[in-house]
């Protein structure tokens, strides 16, 4: 098929009539009399099927990428619905004259901590921060649940309007290679671009690593501004390629040779404990010092990329220092205080890459053993549930498997999947159960143990068939203290 011709003055007057107030819809059930439907295709199904729900309810003009009956209604022609979407909700919403400096934040991971530490690093320097990410989207005034890691484009527009409407200065958004592949963030400028790393992650949409990477490279090569600078990762290989081709930017790492960039901010581990640790920072002839009580270099990374928005916002080293009593971020290698001075995390690690790092980083740390509850989730890639296993073994001395969301799968099938990795694991426990799986792994620690609790992270349910259920690992633990210790 060839592409759609876009006629301009056609597509000049829809816009006006968007700027006037004209409602859009990508949704043919949501569509009422008057209103414009863009047919946007998925994976599975060709948007213009919808076309004629649209018509039936009302659509007064279709955008469509292919010729199409629309009967009365007005067809435009366009190449990428997808993209016309982005112009006509920044029409609608009048983002570009929006004054919030908007952050993107990209990579397989780190991206939701990264931002809690922007949002952190910020408030502290006196701005106002909106945050849309993982876990919440969220401004002064405002919090809701992310269903997804970035919102659909209309929504995302919307947002920014009404982060911009209550005094945003700076709006901090993680940015998805789904996000990026399907053009969520048409019409939206960044001022800033951080890339934190790119590891296996997501091949079933994207096939390869290359297509993984491009898509991520996306948020710096195209949704251009003026002022846009890259933060870039160089101790990720993918990092320093992206260094290569992209400027301005300030790179930043932990390597010992601090590699190249425009500029480059060189972090220095000073000490890391399982109680916190120490960074020396180096950028443009100055030096200075952080402390935090967040643990691992994978975070003293993801510290170094908050600290380089800082300096690209223009924050000064004195401004730096304000991680002290920073609690960490929800489900990211949070720490779960208790009474018994237990080491207990809870993690989101659910990926083979994620959970090696995070044990990793425990084991090079000053604990006697690891004591490991992991599972798998249902109706997803079975060919990484051994390598789950794998990992957990890899650096625990006490694996402990469980289930994590089995969806519509028997817990015990997802399990057995899981069995082939456990083959070099020290000591194993068993227990399909999860919050007992939470109490036994407890019961088997000491104050020199630590126990990590991976997978579900933040999230406060667990879907057992289709039925969310109330769950959280971090409220579950609290209440096996209670039970065990009195």
């Amino acid at each position: 098929m060839s592409k759609a011709v876009l006629n301009r003055s056609e597509w000049e007057s829809l816009l006006a009539k968007v700027g006037e107030g004209l409602m859009v819809h990508t949704d043919s059930r949501e569509v009422r009399p008057g209103d414009i439907f863009i047919a946007i295709s998925g994976p599975l199904r060709d948007g213009a099927d919808f076309v004629p729900q649209a018509l039936e309810n009302g659509a007064a003009y279709v955008v469509c990428e292919k010729e199409i009956e629309t009967g009365s209604a007005e067809l435009i022609l366009h190449p990428s619905p997808r993209e016309a979407l982005g112009e006509l909700a920044e029409t609608y919403f009048k983002t570009a004259d929006c004054k919030i400096k908007l952050v993107g934040i990209t990579g397989t991971n780190g991206k939701t901590t990264t931002t809690y530490l922007i949002e952190r690093l910020l408030i502290a320097a006196g701005m106002k921060v909106g945050v849309l990410g993982t876990v919440s989207y969220r401004w002064p005034g405002y919090e809701q649940p992310a269903p997804l890691t970035t919102p659909g484009c209309w929504q995302l527009h919307e947002m920014i309007s009404r982060m911009d409407a209550a005094g945003v200065e700076v709006a901090v958004m993680e940015v998805s290679s789904h996000a990026l592949h399907q053009n969520r963030v048409c019409g939206l400028n960044f001022d800033a671009a951080v890339m934190t790393n790119v590891t296996q992650d997501h091949l079933d949409y994207h096939g390869d690593m290359e297509e993984y990477f491009k898509a991520k490279c996306m948020l710096f090569q195209h949704y251009p501004s003026a002022l846009k600078r890259g933060i870039i990762n160089f101790d990720d290989p993918y990092g320093r390629r992206l260094l290569e081709c992209y400027s301005p930017s300030i790179g930043y790492g932990m390597d010992s040779a601090c590699a190249a960039g425009e500029k480059s901010l060189c972090g220095e581990m000073i000490s890391c404990s399982g109680s916190g640790m120490r960074l020396k920072m180096t950028y443009d002839g100055k030096e200075w010092e952080i402390e935090t009580d967040l643990i691992g270099k994978f975070n003293g990374s993801n510290l170094l990329a908050a600290q380089a928005i800082g300096l690209h916002m223009g924050l000064t080293p004195e401004q730096m220092n304000v991680f002290k009593e920073f609690d960490g971020v929800p489900g990211r290698l949070e720490r779960v205080r208790n009474n018994q001075e237990l080491n207990i995390f809870v993690d989101y690690a659910h990926t083979p890459d994620a959970l090696d790092n995070v044990l990793s980083t425990l084991k090079d740390l000053d604990f006697k053993r690891i004591i490991c509850v992991f599972g798998c989730g249902g109706d997803r890639d079975r060919a990484k549930r051994p390598l789950m296993a794998e990992a957990a073994c890899r650096y625990s001395d006490v694996a402990v498997l469980t289930s994590d969301n089995p969806r519509t799968e028997d817990p015990m099938r997802i399990i057995e999947d899981v069995r082939p990795g456990l083959k070099d694991c020290a000591q194993i426990i068993e227990e399909v159960d999860r919050a007992k799986a939470i109490r036994k792994a407890i019961a088997e620690m000491t104050v020199d143990d630590v126990l990590l609790i991976a997978g579900k992270g933040h999230e406060t349910y667990q879907i057992i068939g289709t039925e969310k259920r109330d769950f959280s690992d971090s409220e579950e633990v609290s209440k096996a203290i209670k039970e065990i210790y009195g």
